[in-house]
């Protein structure tokens, strides 16, 4: 089935949208941004594929399912539109760069300039019911976003990942160690940062290490 994602996308998840389970999955989705207001807006529930291209990616953070508020979702993991109030986690996620990188925060939580060079954010399923989180999960997104990280990890080389809380920790056995790097923490929520697992972190310092260390342009974060 043609499904409108970037083509360096399309091209290496070819067959993966020809599986009855993601036929099954878009079926579900159409009927469900029918029957009531889901997010983010259809022509963003691949954003995080269209602004960072496969061989673009350099860093992938992975996060669980969309903002369930009005005009949260972007399709862009932990981020906001532009104008839009920060959530916890993202706040908490910009306390830790103002820390480890001494960098202003930031007013917009729109995290696209971050995609644009090269940092995959990826929720585990990409869509969601108005203020019902959780609300299409186990429906096959996760499924598709594992090919993904499978995909990434079997066809390149020397990418970062960011695992932050116990969902995406599990991601790990999906990576290649001998080839990728895995850095681990805490979740950004208030409920995990305020126990200590995740302030102090310094993930983005040291994906930038890595970076610098093979010859690549860091991430302005």
């Amino acid at each position: 089935m043609d499904v409108n994602i970037h083509e360096s996308w399309k091209h290496q998840l070819k067959q993966e949208f020809q599986q009855t389970y993601f036929k099954n999955l878009i079926a579900f989705v159409k009927e469900a941004y029918v029957k009531s207001t889901c997010y983010p807006k259809g022509k963003d529930i691949f954003a995080a594929f269209d602004h960072c291209p496969f061989e673009a990616t350099q860093v992938v953070i992975i996060g669980q399912d969309p903002y369930h508020g009005p005009e949260q979702a972007n399709g862009l993991c932990f981020s906001v539109k532009d104008g839009m109030p920060h959530p916890p986690s993202l706040m908490n996620i910009f306390k830790e760069i103002e820390s480890d990188l001494a960098l202003p925060y930031p007013q917009s939580g729109n995290l696209e300039r971050w995609a644009k060079q090269g940092v995959l954010l990826l929720n585990a399923t990409l869509t969601v019911r108005a203020h019902h989180a959780g609300s299409h999960q186990k429906q096959g997104w996760e499924k598709f976003t594992d090919s993904v990280i499978r995909k990434l990890s079997d066809e390149r080389e020397n990418l970062i990942f960011l695992l932050w809380g116990g969902f995406a920790k599990k991601k790990a056995s999906l990576i290649d160690l001998n080839k990728h790097r895995i850095f681990t923490s805490g979740h950004p929520s208030p409920l995990s940062a305020n126990r200590g697992y995740w302030f102090g972190n310094k993930h983005f310092s040291q994906a930038n290490a890595v970076l610098d260390a093979l010859g690549k342009k860091t991430i302005n974060w």
